[in-house]
């Protein structure tokens, strides 16, 4: 290759490496004034920010203070309502056992009153209805007599026949 057509290659590689570099600087500049104008639209957001952070924080803060409040009364109430749970579970078994010995108790009186009003009707009935019945048994038996006495005596044939026959 001649000299001459060298030197123009090598000029033609610079004149493009120039170019390349003077392209490469005009977007830098552009990169620069983007990144200003970013800059100074974050400038203005950072005081905002900060103010929301420090809200943020504050909020937070009393959050906790008060969350803490409620958790120490939540707490108390639960504690309250235990001890109020145990004492109603004592109080429940013991009306449970008391009610249980009432009702053995009531069951005890009640078989006890059972028997002796069987005793009373076995009493009753021994002393009392049998002799009657006999006694009621005995006049019974002189009535019919005296009954029969009274009609004359023996009965007459007609009489019998037809006894007989309501007998049979």
């Amino acid at each position: 290759m001649p000299p001459e057509s060298l030197l123009l290659v090598l000029t033609v590689f610079v004149v493009v490496a120039a170019l390349a570099l003077l392209l490469e600087v005009l977007l830098l500049l552009g990169v620069y004034r983007s990144t200003r104008q970013l800059r100074e639209r974050v400038e203005l957001f950072v005081p905002r920010a900060e103010e929301l952070i420090r809200t943020a924080q504050q909020t937070v803060e009393e959050t906790r203070r008060e969350v803490s409040v409620v958790i120490g009364k939540a707490n108390q109430s639960l504690d309250l309502v235990r001890t109020q749970l145990t004492r109603v579970d004592e109080v429940l078994s013991d009306a449970t056992t008391r009610a249980k010995i009432q009702m053995e108790r009531a069951e005890l009186i009640l078989d006890d009153t059972m028997t002796r009003v069987q005793e009373t009707v076995a009493v009753l009935q021994s002393g009392i209805l049998r002799p009657l019945r006999e006694v009621s048994g005995v006049v019974a038996g002189f009535r019919a007599a005296f009954g029969r006495l009274l009609q004359g005596g023996r009965p007459t044939v007609a009489e019998v026949t037809q006894d007989d026959e309501m007998f049979i």
